[in-house]
């Protein structure tokens, strides 16, 4: 016999629950990401403060002036670093300041690289002005033969200048501890040099752009104590330069420069641009090893290497990072992984009138030993000390544009990720990167779910106690909302990253109390019903629609409380806001799918009618009571 019209079904939303926990469960066991046996793939993402993490010091550093950053520049490099964190799709980082020049960065998870992050990805687009060997085994004349480009940039179709160098350029920086020097982008001060270290006649003059520059005073005190470390012979007979140093035409500067070879990075980076470019014992191994932001100057000339053995005097930088407006790793028609920029208005006419420039060599200004194997000027992307390519520009380009650099798909995409938040405002230089056990957060867990389990049990107490037979709904629903809970923490763990941190588990525990709270309302509304003298079975729907809309109110007051705490707080409160946020949704889905068609077919149970089992307690009495014209009280009343 069919059901009165508009009477529930309650074995449909219990069957649409069930089909829930089927999906859910399939993901979890079968998604993509599970692996292991079956008790890994039950397994969810733990944040740092439970299974330990990575976490690396940044120190802020300043190649001028030494003094510390200014607030707004360490927040905003904050900001940065966080974004770029999180593009790795790892939540639950923590990027928090330090005093007033530390950055600490913390990752769950062990042996993971964060070096990268503190990359100041400072993006330079520079012509290749002259090319020499930079490995400091040159014996002859180097500025002659004509290097292999590392690459070429067709006037595709789409615009794209494409450079696939044949030695593998690495799209990471690296940094050493600064001397705080402005090394590559300011000239050094005039000193008197010997005739007989005079360069080639027929070596070309230094470009105009090398012209002298202000020098910062520090710059000069750190030239200075090169200048006494290499000795007034050595350091003249640089100065005197004008190419680079052919040792097979006056075979004493090798002796005179020898000097050099013995330099750090640090004291390299000082250096004017001419002289670590024409200086043969001024290896790409010092170079590549100089500290962060040596070439970061714009505006001046710059000396970088490819390859780890070619080195490039270069040219100012005409396009820079904050000329590309948007950066994003994808596949070329090769299926290699590169990195396509999109050009800001401005910035898409600077890179025309520079391809223009190279492609044309106007001025004469890429020497013979720069040009690529057509003849036509090259143009290098340099990712803070690095040159990542340097391809041969082909045609004027109009249109956006591609690094390639034989990169992984990760490479591709940090690089992108670094290009795409911009640079930082403040240069850091990597101190210690150390792994963090989890030793205090096993035994924090370990309380915390004891102080789960403690709760959970005292609300299951007093539930069968109050409530008797209805407490099993109260039991069973808790049941259910754990376990849906802990589904979709292992799904969301594998799709987008979430970690179950300390902080979690407090939010799960506080939503206890929000579902506790509508089991309180919807039996209190039952039992109102009762005494108002309908009976169990029609007073169950009528109680759920006057519940009902205290119950989602509860609880969306949560929900906009998670929501809001979520979007302005950071780290490990954002992991609580999340964690409270998804357990109110899922109670919802239980009081709807569960708890109300369960309860109607309590309703049609004989025990639901004892007074002694049910737990409506005395309005059952009461009611029974109303309908007994022999019973006196009802009389008097």
């Amino acid at each position: 016999m069919a059901p009165p019209q508009g009477q529930m079904r309650p074995g449909r939303q219990l069957a649409v629950l069930g089909l829930i926990f089927v999906v859910l469960y399939l993901l979890v066991f079968f998604s993509g990401g599970a692996s292991g046996g079956w008790k890994d793939r039950l397994e969810p993402r733990l944040g740092l403060d439970l299974i330990g993490g990575t976490r690396l010091t940044l120190e802020a550093t300043n190649s001028i002036d030494g003094k510390p950053p200014t607030s707004e520049n360490l927040e905003e490099a904050r900001r940065i670093i966080e974004n770029r964190v999180n593009a790795y799709g790892v939540a639950e980082a923590e990027v928090v300041t330090e005093g007033d020049r530390n950055i600490v960065v913390s990752l769950p998870g062990q042996n993971r690289e964060l070096n990268d992050v503190g990359s100041a990805a400072e993006l330079r687009f520079r012509k290749v002005l002259k090319a020499t060997d930079g490995s400091g085994a040159v014996t002859a004349p180097a500025a002659t033969p004509t290097p292999a480009p590392s690459g070429s940039a067709s006037p595709a179709p789409s615009g794209s200048a494409s450079a696939s160098p044949k030695a593998s350029a690495s799209a990471k920086a690296t940094a050493s501890p600064s001397a705080g020097g402005q090394g590559g982008g300011a000239p050094a001060p005039s000193a008197s040099a010997s005739p007989s270290a005079s360069a080639s006649p027929s070596a070309p003059a230094a470009s105009p752009s090398a012209s002298a520059a202000p020098v910062s005073q520090s710059v000069e005190e750190q030239r200075k104590a090169v200048e006494q470390k290499v000795g007034a012979a050595a350091w003249a007979a640089a100065s005197a330069l004008q190419a680079p140093a052919d040792f097979t035409a006056d075979p004493s500067l090798a002796e005179k420069l020898k000097p050099f070879g013995t330099l750090s990075p640090a004291e390299v980076a000082v250096l004017t641009p001419q002289m670590q470019f024409n200086v043969p014992t001024i290896t790409c191994a010092q170079l590549d090893k100089r500290p962060a932001a040596s070439i970061k100057d714009e505006k001046q000339q710059a000396v970088a290497c490819e390859g780890g053995a070619a080195k490039y005097l270069l040219d100012v930088a005409k396009v820079v990072g904050t000329d590309v407006d948007d950066a994003d790793a994808v596949l070329d028609q090769t299926s290699q992984w590169v990195v396509s920029l999109n050009f800001t208005g401005t910035g898409q006419d600077k890179w025309t009138a520079l391809t223009r420039e190279a492609f044309n060599n106007e001025g004469g200004a890429c020497d013979q030993s720069a040009l690529g194997q057509d003849g036509k000027c090259r143009v290098a992307v340099v990712l803070d000390n690095e040159i990542v390519s340097s391809p041969e520009i082909q045609g004027v380009l109009t249109g956006d544009s591609q690094i390639t650099g034989s990169f992984t798909q990760k490479d591709a995409g940090e690089l992108a990720g670094n290009l795409r938040y911009g640079a930082l405002p403040v240069t850091f230089v990597p101190q210690e990167q150390q792994n963090v056990t989890a030793t205090l957060g096993e035994s924090h867990l370990r309380a915390g779910l004891l102080a789960a389990g403690i709760g959970m049990l005292l609300v299951i107490i007093y539930s069968f106690f109050y409530y008797r037979l209805l407490g099993s709904v109260i039991f069973l629903s808790l049941v259910l909302s754990a376990l849906l809970v802990f589904g979709a923490l292992v799904v969301l763990g594998r799709q987008i990253g979430f970690t179950l941190t300390l902080a979690g588990i407090a939010g799960m525990i506080v939503s206890l109390g929000v579902a506790a709270d509508s089991f309180v309302i919807y039996f209190e509304r039952l039992k109102d019903e009762i005494r108002e003298g309908r009976s169990p079975r029609s007073a169950v729907p009528r109680a759920w629609i006057r519940a009902r809309r205290t119950i989602i109110s509860a609880n969306a007051i949560t929900l906009m409380s998670a929501v809001v705490l979520y979007v302005v707080s950071v780290g490990a409160v954002k992991g609580f806001a999340f964690a409270l946020g998804l357990a109110t949704i899922l109670d919802l889905v239980v009081v709807f799918l569960f708890r109300h068609p369960i309860m109607t077919m309590f309703a049609r149970t004989r025990a639901f009618l004892s007074p002694r089992v049910s737990g409506l307690g005395r309005a059952l009495p009461a009611r029974t009571e109303q309908a007994n014209p022999r019973n006196p009280r009802v009389k008097e009343a």
